[in-house]
């Protein structure tokens, strides 16, 4: 049984990383928000990058006028780490 909820773990964190990327290659590109696809690629990634943008603007490192969003890559990392404690309390 822990070995099935893992792999779902393991699958939803699969899921979760593709999204935040097509959303860092949607922004490059010149589609609106108004786009379904958009909208729910944003509407299920947000809650993930908003936070940590939050915190990087209220660092020294960052502030308003950053160029690039670096909320993407510190999420890449942030769920790494969390996916590799689980899998070490799992016993993984």
């Amino acid at each position: 049984m822990p070995d099935i909820i893992y792999q779902a773990l393991l699958l939803f964190v699969r899921i979760l990383n593709y999204l935040i990327l097509a959303r860092v290659f949607l922004s490059w590109l010149p589609i609106g928000r108004d786009n379904p696809v958009v909208g729910f690629i944003y509407a299920l990634t947000e809650p993930i990058l908003a936070p940590i943008r939050n915190m990087l603007q209220k660092s020294p490192l960052g502030g308003p006028g950053m160029i690039l969003d670096f909320s993407p890559i510190i999420a890449f990392f942030l769920i790494d780490f969390v996916l590799s404690i689980v899998g070490k309390i799992m016993g993984y």
